[in-house]
């Protein structure tokens, strides 16, 4: 499997392309579509599924042109099932003035391995930053593409609807930090990180 950065939408929001040499995963676009299409057709690539970190809208403002182009399932935990359709919820209307809404998620996540299109993971939910915030693993290549839970010295906002830092903490402390030092994290906004450095260098939750 390889991994693909393309930052998207209003704040610059990583989308990460996971793919094998034919099938890929869409992990949160958060906008410009027409980007992810143009990757799509460079690499000769079929899209199978979207995954959502979670439902805010800077992860998601893309998600209706491409499920549309493509047919593609939508994933979202289930805590946050109506924020895809909700304006108040996922944030657009009260940050940036206007509605970015998309249908209902086709699939909820729950904890545990997951495959699809031959692509192998886990989820963990990772709460704190948002009630539905998952975390994707992939053992074989030592990857975790952690939303807006943990980036590089930094962690997630806590001050939006849902948000919790006491669980925010159990998450990182009790699941992500529990993945082996070697892991690289792939956060929703800034650069690539690693598990043993934010154990080190966080200075929000050194472990």
């Amino acid at each position: 499997m390889e991994i693909k950065t393309l930052p998207l939408g209003p704040l610059g929001t990583n989308c990460y392309i996971l793919h094998t040499t034919k099938h890929a995963l869409i992990v949160d676009p958060g906008g410009n579509p027409e980007k992810v299409i143009e990757l799509m057709e460079k690499y000769k690539l079929i899209p199978k599924a979207i995954l959502l970190t979670h439902a805010h809208f800077d992860h998601i403002g893309a998600v209706q042109e491409l499920r549309e182009k493509y047919q593609l399932g939508v994933y979202l935990h289930a805590n946050e099932r109506d924020w895809l359709q909700d304006a108040s919820l996922n944030g657009s209307l009260h940050f940036i003035g206007e509605q970015i809404t998309t249908n209902e998620p086709d699939h909820f996540f729950k904890e545990g391995e997951m495959e699809i299109a031959g692509i192998s993971f886990q989820i963990l939910h990772t709460p704190g930053h948002s009630p539905g915030s998952v975390s994707f693993v992939f053992p074989k290549e030592s990857i975790v593409v952690s939303g807006d839970v943990l980036f590089r010295q930094g962690i997630g906002r806590t001050d939006l609807s849902g948000g919790d830092i006491g669980m925010l903490e159990r998450s990182i402390k009790n699941k992500l930090y529990a993945l082996d030092d070697s892991y690289t994290v792939y956060p929703g906004h800034g650069p690539e990180t690693t598990i043993k450095y934010e154990k080190q260098y966080n200075a929000f939750f050194p472990a």
